[in-house]
């Protein structure tokens, strides 16, 4: 078990997810995770309740005596490109620590365009960014902006691309689950597989990338 086991893109029944915070964090914790980030859907209807919530919670948590550490964000999710920067500012006001951003994955209709957006907006990680460009990637390393491997099935069908330009482009890879559900959240061991799947070995890698990400927020 990695002493640093790190997934920066959960869910909970806040946006579309089934478990409350606290048996979320539970569950990931009982099976080895060290830190997990809650990043429930927003746009800019409930950016502020969600928000509050959640920096509640995490706030909470962390006060107590288990070993698992919560990280506080949202995940803008399928709001208009010209609005990205506008929220990302805004959340960063009300305190939210951790901003990920629903990029433009090939099995949903994300408008094209979010992903540049998000990049220029300096999200923190840009999860399931789909065929993501070179031009893209270019702007995400000079804005140190994260890209995500997944195992969330779907959104998982191009981790090999975004590993290939990651790799081209020297963008660091953060892998997540995007879990919405119990059976969402991934051992290490599955973890490692699916990392493997997109031809990154270096697991360690993309558990340390997480980190300083962590530790620069």
């Amino acid at each position: 078990m990695a002493a640093d086991y790190i997934d920066l893109h959960t869910h909970t029944l806040h946006s579309d997810g089934v478990l409350l915070p606290s048996e979320l964090a539970v569950r990931a914790e009982s099976i080895g995770y060290s830190t997990l980030g809650i990043t429930d859907h927003v746009d800019s209807s409930n950016l502020e309740s969600v928000a509050k919530r959640i920096l509640e919670f995490a706030a909470s948590y962390n006060a107590t005596e288990s070993s698992l550490k919560i990280i506080p964000g949202v995940e803008i999710t399928h709001v208009q490109p010209r609005e990205i920067a506008d929220i990302v500012t805004e959340a960063r006001a009300y305190g939210v620590k951790l901003i990920v951003l629903h990029g433009e994955t090939i099995v949903e209709p994300v408008i094209k365009g979010t992903n540049m957006a998000a990049i220029r907006a300096r999200v923190d990680i840009l999860a399931h960014p789909g065929l993501i460009t070179d031009e893209e990637c270019e702007l995400a390393k000079s804005n140190n902006v994260a890209l995500e491997i997944t195992t969330r099935r779907g959104h998982s069908l191009t981790n090999g691309h975004v590993a290939l330009m990651a790799k081209r482009h020297e963008v660091a890879l953060v892998l997540n689950t995007d879990a919405h559900a119990p059976g969402d959240l991934a051992t290490e061991e599955f973890a490692r597989s699916v990392a493997m799947g997109a031809g990154i070995y270096d697991f360690k890698g993309l558990m340390d990338n997480a980190k300083r990400l962590i530790e620069g927020l």
